[in-house]
């Protein structure tokens, strides 16, 4: 069960996950983001790296509020913060993970991949290898399956690999980076605002990894 969000990471851990023998059923989740583009981009994704079965799912976070990604009174930060940035989406990760634990555990998996990062990542708290390891506690705890006598593994290929790595791995295992959109902002045609801070770490990746950065910019 890989959670796909149409973005780099994700894509590469799709990648990687197949590339390690995995029948691999992609999720994605509406959860009220400021754009549908990454959505969009994760079917294109999925379709290209073979995914079994990609699945949408729809969570409204925006009705919680509190994000410059689900609430367009807040303005997504063009320069580098400190702190928790006002990007981090509350209760994101625990929803997502929930999510794909759930169809995990009806489909029979107990593999689960998430492309949460703890070097070049922002600050948000649900990307730390100690919530991974928390929820997995959660899950045996939880289900069905864990009660049962089953365990869940929750994956993190990319936890401590920087952004320049990451898509050094991607582009070995064939991913196409300019199917991919990371942007906070990014238009109704999937371009970037090459402003934003995920805009900033995607493209000095790509610089650090030596490599041409085939993102589609805004005008």
């Amino acid at each position: 069960m890989v959670l796909l969000s149409g973005g780099l990471d994700s894509a590469t851990v799709l990648a990687i996950a197949r590339s390690e023998g995995f029948e691999t059923y992609a999720m994605s989740v509406s959860y009220g983001q400021r754009h549908i583009a990454e959505l969009k981009a994760a079917a294109e994704v999925a379709r290209q790296l073979g995914a079994h079965a990609h699945r949408q799912m729809q969570v409204n976070l925006d009705a919680v509020g509190g994000s410059a990604l689900t609430d367009h009174s807040i303005a997504v930060p063009e320069t580098p913060s400190s702190g928790i940035p006002v990007t981090y989406v509350p209760a994101r990760n625990t929803l997502f993970l929930a999510l794909a634990l759930g169809w995990a555990e009806v489909l029979g998996a107990h593999d689960l991949f998430i492309g949460v990062n703890a070097v070049d990542y922002s600050g948000y708290p649900d990307c730390r290898p100690e919530f991974i390891r928390s929820f997995e506690t959660l899950a045996a705890l939880a289900t069905k399956a864990g009660v049962e006598g089953g365990s869940f593994r929750v994956h993190t290929p990319l936890i401590q690999l920087t952004k320049a790595d990451i898509i050094r791995r991607g582009a070995q295992l064939g991913v196409d980076f300019a199917a991919t959109v990371s942007c906070y902002q990014a238009d109704a045609q999937g371009r970037a605002c090459g402003r934003c801070d995920s805009c900033r770490i995607r493209s000095e990746g790509f610089a650090a990894a030596g490599m041409a950065d085939p993102t589609r910019y805004q005008a």
